[in-house]
Formats: C-alpha cells, structure tokens, sequence
C-alpha cells in the first residue's frame, strides 16, 4: 500500500488525472490518493485532507509516501545557474530540512515539516514525470542516503539579506548580551537566519531579510540605548545586498576539508567571504557574499564537488591570421579535449568591428559565416560583462594593438583569466606592467603570455621557473624572430635581400607590412619582456635598437618600399661577403647585458650557439647564476600563426591547473 499526496493546483491538470488513474487500476500496487481539492464532481476517487493528514496516513500505514509536485525536480542548485543538471537522487530528512529553506532548490518548506515529523519515507515525483513518463524521476527523503556521489547534496543560495553588525567594549566577557540582542530582534518579529561571532566576543553578527534590517537596528537600539549613551557600545549597523550561499550534505561529516574546498573556490572566483558559520551537525556551511556574486559563487562551487570536466569559457578578440588558425587548432581538438575531461565553450568571437556571442557555444568551425553576417557592434563593456556568467572565462586577445591590454584589468574584475600574444600589455609603461601584475594577483586571475616571446617556445615559464628556484640571469642573447631568422637564413643560401623578404611575406611569416619586423621594434619588446621578468625596471626606449633598413626606407609608403626592394640587394651582399671572410653569419640578435639591453645585426662564428641557427628558427641563450658557463639554451621553430596558435592553447590549457581543485 502506498499514499500519493497531489496539490489541488495540479489535480486539475488532465494528464495528472489521467496518470493518477492509471495508478489506482494497478492491482499489483494498491494506493490511496490524498489531495487537498474539492471533492471531484465524478465521484470521490481521492481523499480530501491536508499534507499534513497524508504523512500521518503513510506513517500509520508504515507505507511510502509519494508526493506528486508542480515542480520541475530537486536539484543540486538553481537550474536557472547552472543547466543540464540531474535530479537529486535521495536526501536524508535532516539533508531535506536544510534544503528546504532554499526557495530555489525546489523543495517546498511546507511539504518537509511533516515528513521530518513523521519520518516517513516519500518520494517526491514531478507531476510532469510521475511513473517515468516525463522528464523526471524523482528525489527520495529517508533516513539514510547514499553519499557516493560525494559528501555534497546540494548548494543553495537566498539573496537580498542584511547582515547586522553589534560591536562594543562591553561585549567581551558579559553574560546575557547576545541573549538581549534576540530577545529585542524576536520581539520585533524577525526571524534571524545566520549567527556569527568570533571568540574575542567584541562584535556579534547576524543576518536577517533585508526588509528586516532596519527593524532589527532599531530594536536593539532600543534594547541597549543606556550602553549607546555611555559611548560602551557602538550605533549598530548593517550591511545590505547580501546573499547567504549553503553547502548542504550529510556526507560532510566524514570528510576533511569541505570548508576549505569552498573557501579556496570562491576565492578563486574573486567572491569575497563577509561572514561563514557552521552548526555542530556539519551537514550544512553558510558562507555569506555579495548579492551580486551569486551567481559566480555557486558556479564555481557545484563545478568543483559535481563536474568532472573542466570547462574553459573562450572569448576570442582578434580573428586575423593567428586567431584564425587558433580557432581552427580547436575546432580540430574539441572533440580530443572532451575525451580529456575538457569542456571548451566557444562562447564570444570578436574583430574591431563586430562580434558575435552565445554562452551555450559557438560552433569553431563556423564562426567566420557567423561573424560576416553578424549585425551587433564590437563593445568590451558586453564582453567583460559575460564573466559573472561563465565557469571558466578566459580572454584570449589576439590584436596587436593597444586597445584590448588596457581593458584586460576590467576583464580581470569580471573573472576573467587573460591569455595574449599582444605584445603591447607587458611592453608599455613599467607602472602598467606592474599593475597588471597586480589586477592579476588581487583578483586570482592567470596572466599568460609565453606566445609574446618566441610563439610556441615554452621561453617566459622557464625563465620564471629558474628565477623561483633562486636562480638570477647574468646575460642573454637569442634570436627572437622568426621571420628574421628565415630571412637571414635565405641570404646566407644564396637568395638577395629583396627575394627574401617577399618570400618571407608570401609565407606569412611576417607582419602585413615587413617593416615592422625590418626595424626591430618587435624584437625589442621581446628582450622587454625578458628584461622584466628577470626583474629589471626598463622602458622600450632604454633598449638600443639598430634595424635591417636605412631610415629613408621607413617613411615610404608600402608599394613604393617594396617596389624599391631591389635597391639593397647590393648591399646585404656585401654584408654577407665580409661576414663569411671571418667565417661568420648574421643574425637579427636580442641581448641583454650589464643590465642593458640591445637589438641589432650582429656577425657570429661556428663557436656561437646562435650560429646554425636559420630557416624561421628561434634560439635563446640563458647565461644565469645556476648555467654557467654553459648557457641555458632554447630552441625551435618560432615562425608561423600555427606555431604561435599551438602555444595559446598551451597557455589556456594552464589556466585549468589554477581552476582544478588539488
């Protein structure tokens, strides 16, 4: 025999009568339905009676209860938050007390109370799948659960709570103060929803409705208006906009480190913690944040105790020659990476002009048709506004101009993690850099920028590396272009000056204009870059820079340059002749010394580690305190938008080790 409650509010719903039916002619489960409607005009095949008479009714019967809902299931947390989750499978009743405070989980708090009184059994089915026959199955309550899905249930979260703040010297040591400060709330006729006091008792703290807040200022003013006069207790205050988020689960109680696990995600999702309290059963841990991070808190934590895939929330600026081939490197290994408990999402590709967005994900392999049609104009307020939103944002900005890096602290704010080979973020003012570093660190946010060295040459995390291990750079020298070192190469094969720099073009190892690459300048911010990170306070213009080209060349405009081409030829064989007499080679080299730092055409024999080096190579000689006198050397091949795109997706896959849980 089984009890099945339905709520008026549903009995009228055909599909619901149709099913009960069904239910009553199954011989082999004989059932009582209980329903607090009318009596039905076609006879009374249900009894009338409250929930309350339902539960009394099973427990007398020492029968399950089944409890037919308008809701669309128990989940682990808002559905509006995260989607695609499963219904909870089974709740213990002291689990489903603790739920059922959430007006979200949807389990209501009116249907919990009998049960817990009673101890009955119940299922609590969504009327839309009783039987099986609709999206839902069903959450149990009983005594004991199963808690091998971990020591977790659910994650709940009410907003727009006040937390009350109650601080003076006469607090520490006085019997009876906290039991004023409710007495005088209680009488007021509010509910207080979390305590929390530190040991040194100076201040109690506690959270109410927001509506309540200054109900409960007022009243305790009241209560301790002698002790305010005499300046021995402060004016009471409150915080509003606040939301109280709970971790929820009987399974807590045997497992080490729930409070830490969620204090470090929220952390790491840049969710400050105002207040925590715990009760002595550790089934439930109340974190009190900000009502605005709601959303971001509860994400991060059911990705950490539900997900087992980890999910990177791409938004992509700039879609030009390295962006288009990063985008095709994923489109290719999306697939590959699910296999590997990666979750990438596409979410947002943009250019200068327009972008398009969906948070459910972007197909990578036709982004370019969607983003030529797109009508919505390019705005980095939108997109640092999709952080709250996303799991695991990260902003890969593949421009080369200066505009993105000056929004990357706003994208940090907004949770997102920053992967560039933009140049321009770590080679403008030093205060800049600094305070990016800074944005970063505040807000636990990665920083990543190996591809703004040597493209896909793992050179910046190797560097960093020695230098945490104590290690200190003496010197450097390398080669940090890749479209310089195939040019010069060419030359050394035989091909003139102008033959390889077209070539060099027709290859796309150079900028659109190869001036850029002819005069230097990007070698410079590399060395920059490396000067900085090995601790020293430069600016681009400390660093000598002698370009490939005479400065008359620099101020034609770019057909009449190439056009003009030729006109060198002459002279770089000339170089290359005197060069190969002293048994040497040029190369395009970046260097720092003494604390300097230098970039130029310099000639090296066959004892140099530069000398074999050619045909769109990079190579990076590391003279530190721990390699010496034999240099700490990289290299490989730097030239190329698939090279470069191999080392951004090396650098978002490292923003899941700051998100994976240890």
């Amino acid at each position: 025999m089984s009890v099945i409650f339905v709520r008026a509010s549903i009995l009228t719903e055909e599909p619901v009568r149709k099913r009960l039916e069904h239910r009553l002619h199954e011989p082999a489960v004989p059932c009582i339905v209980v329903s607090d409607a009318a009596p039905d005009q076609h006879g009374a095949w249900f009894r009338c009676g409250t929930f309350d008479d339902a539960a009394a009714l099973a427990a007398s019967l020492d029968s399950e209860l089944e409890v037919w809902t308008d809701s669309q299931g128990i989940f682990p947390c808002d559905p509006a938050i995260v989607s695609g989750m499963r219904e909870i499978a089974g709740l213990s009743f002291e689990e489903a007390a603790e739920l059922s405070r959430s007006g979200s989980s949807g389990l209501d708090a009116s249907l919990v109370g009998p049960i817990v009184r009673y101890r009955v059994p119940t299922m609590m089915v969504p009327a839309s799948g009783a039987n099986g026959s609709g999206p839902g199955c069903g959450t149990r309550i009983q005594a004991v659960t199963d808690a091998s899905g971990g020591p977790v249930k659910a994650i709940t979260a009410s907003a727009a709570v006040s937390m009350v703040s109650v601080t003076g010297t006469c607090l520490p040591g006085s019997v009876g103060t906290a039991a004023r400060v409710f007495s005088a709330v209680s009488k007021a006729g509010v509910g207080v929803r979390l305590i929390s006091q530190a040991s040194s008792e100076y201040s109690i703290c506690f959270c109410v409705d927001q509506r309540d807040a200054s109900t409960s200022i007022a009243a305790i003013e009241r209560e301790f208006s002698s002790e305010i006069a005499d300046a021995v207790l402060d004016h009471v205050g409150a915080m509003d906009d606040l939301a109280i988020l709970t971790v929820i689960g009987d399974g807590m109680r045997q497992t080490k480190g729930i409070a830490g696990r969620c204090c470090t995600q929220l952390a790491r999702a840049d969710v400050n913690i105002v207040a925590i309290a715990q009760g002595s059963s550790e089934r439930a841990i109340s974190i009190v944040i900000e009502q605005q991070k709601i959303e971001r808190g509860v994400r991060r934590i059911y990705q950490s105790f539900f997900e087992s895939t980890l999910p990177i929330d791409l938004v992509l600026i700039g879609c030009g020659t390295v962006g288009s081939a990063l985008l095709g490197q994923l489109a290719m290994q999306t697939a590959w990476l699910a296999g590997h408990g990666v979750g990438l999402n596409l979410v947002a590709v943009a250019n200068s002009r327009r972008m398009i967005i969906d948070q459910n994900g972007l197909d990578t392999a036709a982004w370019k048709e969607q983003l030529q049609r797109s009508a919505e104009t390019f705005s980095i307020d939108t997109l640092t506004a999709l952080g709250p939103g996303l799991s695991n944002p990260v902003l890969v900005d593949c421009t080369a101009s200066d505009v993105i890096p000056g929004s990357y602290p706003a994208f940090m704010r907004a949770g997102f993690n920053v992967v560039t080979p933009n140049k321009r973020g770590n080679t403008g003012s030093m205060e800049q850099y600094r305070s990016l570093r800074q944005v970063a660190l505040r807000h636990h946010r990665r920083y990543l920028y190996e591809t703004t060295v040597a493209a896909g040459l793992p050179v910046v995390e190797n560097l960093q590396n020695l230098l945490h291990a104590g290690d200190s750079l003496d010197s450097f020298s390398g080669i940090l272009s890749g479209s310089l070192s195939f040019l010069l190469g060419r030359l050394g094969e035989g091909a003139t000056f102008s033959a390889s720099v077209r070539e060099a073009m027709a290859r796309g190892f150079t900028e659109p204009d190869p001036r850029d690459d002819l005069a230097g300048i990007d070698v410079a911010r590399k060395v920059l870059i490396l000067a900085r990170e090995a601790g020293l306070s430069m600016e681009l213009s400390d660093i000598e820079v002698v370009g490939l080209l005479p400065l008359d060349y620099m101020a034609l405009d770019k057909d009449e340059f190439l056009e003009r081409l030729p006109e060198l030829d002459a002279e770089w064989a000339a170089r290359l002749s005197e060069a190969a007499r002293a048994g040497a080679v040029l190369r395009f080299v970046g260097s720092i010394e003494s604390g300097k730092g230098r970039v130029g055409l310099r000639a090296v024999g066959p004892e140099h580690p530069l000398f074999s080096v050619k045909g769109g190579e990079n190579a990076l000689a590391f003279s530190t305190r721990y390699y010496s006198p034999v240099p700490f050397l990289l290299r490989g091949y730097g030239a190329g938008a698939q090279v470069t795109a191999a080392g951004i997706v090396a650098d978002i896959m490292r923003t899941l080790n700051w998100n994976r849980e240890d």
